[in-house]
């Protein structure tokens, strides 16, 4: 009768997936990702025919390589942009107890590919390294922990955090990869002063960064090495930095000339670790702003969406994935110049690679699912109605 007198309620209509992603989306951290991803292939152009002459293969054979991880590294950009933040938790929860085996078990399994850490896994094709792709998992692991302290009756979540982030470096440094290491100890420190931690705390666990890295310069020659390398007054220009650093010099403000660059014949990682000197010297330092302003753009577009967030889960682990991002292209850009001991950290969407490619889509792709518009009140507001 019911529907006879007032007819049947029709089903509420949504929107289609695509259509709203598309307007919450941050759509312009999402052309600087793609930019960035332009710019390594470029690049690739340019460094990478060396190498492979070196390796008797094709002459764009890692720029072809390279433009298949990219598609791939969009794609899981977009995938992971259209979660919910419940989904984003759920894929980084998941995600951390795969990546945290897989980083148990390499030195068992792994390789070093005579580099000197054990950090991959060699699967014939390619190489698959869990670091990269256990970065941002962390990061959504420790914004759930930090969120669920806040709940009444909830777990200490910030100090299993802390557990967590230990038992992490430590397994890193045992490869040893002092770079992620150092980016997991930023993340985490980044989250939890977020997160309210009080100052004589965070000074505490810098105390500690120290004393570990004293420890790390007595034990480690590797790491002894490198910090020796970059405290010494002169560089020696047949190393990795020396090669770079004259790469810079050369490139000055407009640089030499596409194909013109020198550095790319001298470095055995100038598609990787290095690939900031190829775009100084062939394009200068107006190439090497533009790929800083795009890290910007990310970074800090993130940031101010998050600062309307009231979610706690969100705030945390977007700042997160934000920091981390960000830090990643300062200390690649940093370890160039030579403002930074050398690290073996990849420039995110520009260097070759497709653990680094995918893992840094995935991270991006995170970003831009917890900075989407979502109808809820300004934080502003929200803290204001709090108070009152």
């Amino acid at each position: 009768m019911t529907e006879m007198a007032h007819g049947t309620v029709p089903p509420p209509r949504t929107d289609p997936l695509l259509p709203r992603w598309w307007r919450t989306v941050d759509r312009w951290s999402l052309a600087c990702a793609v930019l960035l991803l332009g710019i390594g292939l470029l690049l690739g152009f340019a460094a990478s025919p060396p190498l492979a002459e070196r390796n008797g293969l094709d002459p764009f054979h890692y720029v072809e390589r390279q433009a298949f991880f990219g598609m791939l590294g969009v794609i899981a950009m977009v995938i992971c942009s259209m979660l919910s933040p419940t989904g984003v938790r759920r894929m980084g929860v998941v995600g951390f107890l795969i990546m945290a085996v897989a980083l148990a078990l390499l030195p068992i399994f792994g390789t070093n590919f005579g580099k000197g850490a054990v950090r991959w896994y060699s699967l014939g094709f390619g190489s698959f390294q869990p670091s990269e792709f256990l970065k941002p998992m962390f990061v959504v692991l420790c914004g759930w922990m930090m969120a669920a302290a806040l709940q009444v009756g909830g777990p200490p979540g910030r100090v299993l955090s802390f557990v967590v982030a230990v038992v992490i470096v430590g397994m890193l440094a045992l490869q040893p990869d002092f770079g992620q290491a150092s980016l997991i100890v930023f993340a985490w420190g980044v989250m939890y002063f977020v997160a309210g931690a009080p100052v004589l705390l965070l000074a505490m666990v810098a105390g500690l960064v120290v004393a570990a890295g004293v420890f790390a310069y007595s034990a480690s020659d590797h790491f002894a090495r490198r910090i020796d390398g970059y405290l010494s007054a002169e560089i020696d220009p047949t190393t990795q930095i020396g090669y770079a650093s004259n790469a810079i010099r050369e490139g000055g403000i407009f640089g030499v000339g596409l194909g013109e660059g020198e550095v790319k014949q001298s470095l055995p990682d100038a598609h990787t670790d290095f690939i900031i000197a190829v775009a100084a010297e062939e394009y200068g330092l107006i190439l090497v702003l533009c790929i800083l302003a795009l890290y910007a753009v990310i970074t800090l577009t993130a940031l101010v969406r998050l600062l309307r967030e009231r979610d706690p889960f969100v705030r945390y682990a977007g700042t997160g994935l934000a920091a981390i991002l960000g830090m990643q292209a300062l200390v690649n850009i940093g370890v160039a110049a030579r403002l930074l001991p050398t690290k073996g950290m990849t420039l995110p969407f520009v260097s070759y690679g497709g653990s680094s490619v995918i893992a840094a889509g995935i991270t991006v792709g995170m970003l831009l699912a917890l900075t989407r518009t979502r109808p809820q009140g300004r934080m502003a507001d929200f803290l204001a109605k709090a108070r009152g």
